[in-house]
């Protein structure tokens, strides 16, 4: 005789500790946004998200708010509501990034993010960095965390040291930077037609592991992937953002809120671009020591959903836990 296994299925509250945040980069030549299937990756693990999401850790105060404006259509004596539509459609989100590194101080401040190249002897002071030194030039076999150089050109690197690999800048006008669209170039002139300037502003940045004889092993992969024919790599020692210019981030965002109970609530914003400019707040640990995290605001931008055409700004997802009723 055999018994069967019965379980006790309820209606269960979500409960949740944190939230945590990923983000992908949206192609802004093609204007095509990262996709995130809930249907196929959504129980993904949290410290293993999938191509192209990149992980940007625990974030805190996470506040979404719907700016969609709905109006009703009236006709009759006396009016009566008989329809309604939609006059405007939006939305927004706000949050702070515990961490600070490149990516978190892009998507906070909104604008150009720039990589402080290593400074060349007796370059003039700029607010934003100065002329840097000479690059050179990435071998063939490198990968995605190994860079190969000729031996002359591993001087100016060490253990440790930050580096950016991209192309030389050669005139480009429109977007520039390998992997994700780092800024905008109306005109050669606008950028000094610095050879260093993709570099200067490129996401394709790494921290050195070790220094080898064949060149260097990296930390952490590249965002764009293996080197491609013709990049360069510069030694930098830090990043800078400005409040103010013209250009916008758009990246793609990913918010997921892991339940206690095995149940998964994810937000996905496929564009999203900063609506402030840069802004710190602090919590106080133990005087005299403070936290510094980095406040970030985004407004949600449209696209169309591949099943019906709708023009939407956000999909939000609820994955039941195994002994939810739905």
């Amino acid at each position: 005789m055999s018994t069967a296994t019965v379980t006790n299925y309820a209606a269960l509250p979500t409960i949740y500790r944190r939230v945590r945040a990923y983000f992908a980069p949206v192609n802004r030549v093609q204007q095509i946004p990262s996709i995130f299937d809930p249907s196929q990756v959504g129980q993904f693990s949290l410290d293993a998200p999938p191509a192209p999401w990149i992980d940007l850790g625990w974030i805190e105060n996470f506040s979404r708010k719907s700016t969609t404006a709905v109006s009703a259509l009236s006709s009759g004596v006396p009016s009566v509501a008989q329809y309604q539509v939609r006059e405007t459609m939006g939305a927004t989100i706000s949050f702070r990034f515990e961490v600070w590194n490149k990516l978190t101080m892009a998507l906070a401040a909104g604008s150009q993010h720039m990589n402080l190249i290593q400074p060349a002897t007796g370059s003039p002071v700029n607010g934003s960095g100065t002329k840097g030194i000479a690059a050179v030039s990435v071998q063939g076999g490198s990968s995605v965390t190994s860079v190969n150089l000729n031996a002359p050109d591993i001087g100016p690197f060490s253990t440790g040291c930050l580096v950016t690999v991209d192309i030389d800048y050669t005139g480009q006008t429109g977007f520039v930077g390998s992997g994700v669209s780092a800024a905008y170039v109306r005109s050669s002139a606008a950028v000094n037609n610095d050879p260093d300037y993709i570099r200067r502003v490129s996401f394709n940045v790494a921290r050195v592991a070790q220094v080898t004889a064949n060149g260097l092993q990296l930390a952490q992969p590249l965002l764009a992937g293996a080197p491609a024919s013709g990049m360069k790599v510069q030694p930098i020692v830090g990043f800078v953002d400005r409040e103010g210019g013209t250009f916008f981030q758009e990246w793609s965002a990913v918010f997921v809120l892991p339940g206690e109970q095995e149940d998964r609530v994810i937000f996905h914003y496929p564009r999203l671009q900063a609506m402030q400019g840069a802004e710190e707040s602090a919590d106080i640990l133990a005087t005299p020591l403070e936290r510094i995290a980095l406040n970030a605001s985004f407004r949600a931008l449209p696209v169309a959903d591949g099943n019906d055409g709708e023009q939407v700004v956000c999909f939000r997802s609820f994955l039941p836990g195994s002994a939810t009723l739905v």
